[in-house]
C-alpha cells in the first residue's frame, strides 16, 4: 500500500524545478517533463512530479518551498512555457494547496500568480535532460540558474534539506 503522495509544480525551467526538490528530505522521486491541465491550461508546460513521504515534509512546505524558488509573482511572457501552477491530484489537494497560497501571500510583496490546477496528463523528458543539475553541477546554466537556488534552500529551508545529496556538490 502507498503512503507516499503527490503534487506537481511548474515555474520556471523544470530543470530547476527537479533539482529544488531533489534535494529535500522526504523526497522519494521527482519526474521531471511536461504537464497539461484543463482549459486554458491544456497546453504542455515544463513541470515535475513530486512524490513525497508527508509524514518528512509536509505539502505545506513542498508549496512555500515552490513559491520561493522560482518568479511565483511575475505574470511574464514566457508563463505558456513555464506555468506557475500547483498541479493537484485530488480534492483535498485542492483545498490545501489552495488555502496554502492565500496563507503564504502574506510573505510577498507582489500577487502571486501561482495556480491550483487539476493533473491531467504528463510527459517524461529526454533522459538526457533528467536529474540535470546533480549530473552537471558545473556547467554554466546550472552555476548560474540552479545553484542561488539551492543555496536559498540552505539559508532559508535548512531543516528541509537532505545534506548530504546537496553537499556531495
Amino acid at each position: 500500500m502507498e503512503t507516499f503522495h503527490k503534487i506537481a509544480f511548474g515555474g520556471g525551467c523544470h530543470w530547476c524545478t527537479e533539482a529544488v526538490y531533489k534535494s529535500l528530505k522526504g523526497i522519494i522521486s521527482v519526474e521531471q517533463g511536461f504537464v497539461a491541465s484543463d482549459g486554458e491550461e491544456s497546453s504542455f508546460s515544463e513541470a515535475v512530479i513530486v512524490s513525497y513521504e508527508p509524514s518528512d515534509i509536509s505539502l505545506e512546505d513542498l508549496i512555500l518551498i515552490h513559491l520561493y524558488t522560482h518568479k511565483s509573482t511575475s505574470d511574464h511572457s514566457m508563463r505558456n512555457k513555464y506555468r506557475s501552477a500547483i498541479y493537484t491530484f485530488g480534492p483535498l489537494d485542492v483545498k490545501r494547496s489552495t488555502l496554502a497560497l492565500q496563507k503564504f501571500q502574506e510573505n510577498f510583496k507582489k500577487p502571486l500568480v501561482t495556480k491550483v490546477l487539476p493533473f491531467r496528463e504528463f510527459k517524461v523528458s529526454d533522459k538526457a535532460f533528467q536529474n540535470y543539475y546533480y549530473k552537471n553541477p558545473y556547467k554554466p546554466f546550472c552555476k548560474t540558474h540552479i545553484a542561488p537556488k539551492i543555496k536559498l534552500l540552505l539559508l532559508q529551508f535548512a531543516d528541509k534539506v537532505d545534506h548530504i545529496k546537496v553537499l556531495d556538490q
